[in-house]
């Protein structure tokens, strides 16, 4: 048996078989932890941005929003916003 095959302990098994899908299983891992190195490349590329902005003085708290605001329909932006101008006008803060 190569390092490709396993047969999981069935006994009798097709060997050629298992080598197939032990090869793709190898590949879907493999392009996996690929992709899981990529994201915590973005991720780090991502705070050095962030870092860079808080450098040059922006609240990147802020940045945050803006980004997260970017990413959301207008209309829901419009209605979460009259929401919360009555729930302030409500409780006295305007």
């Amino acid at each position: 048996m190569s390092d490709t095959t396993t047969n999981f302990g069935n006994k009798g098994s097709d060997d050629a078989t298992y080598g197939v899908a032990a090869a793709e299983l190898r590949q879907f891992i493999e392009r996996y932890e690929q992709l899981e190195v990529e994201k915590k490349q973005i991720a780090d590329d991502q705070k050095e941005v962030m870092a860079e902005a808080k450098g040059r003085g922006y609240d990147t708290k802020v940045l945050r929003k803006v980004i997260a605001l970017r990413k959301r329909d207008a209309d829901d932006i419009a209605e979460e916003e009259a929401v919360l101008e009555m729930y302030k006008a409500a409780l006295g803060m305007v």
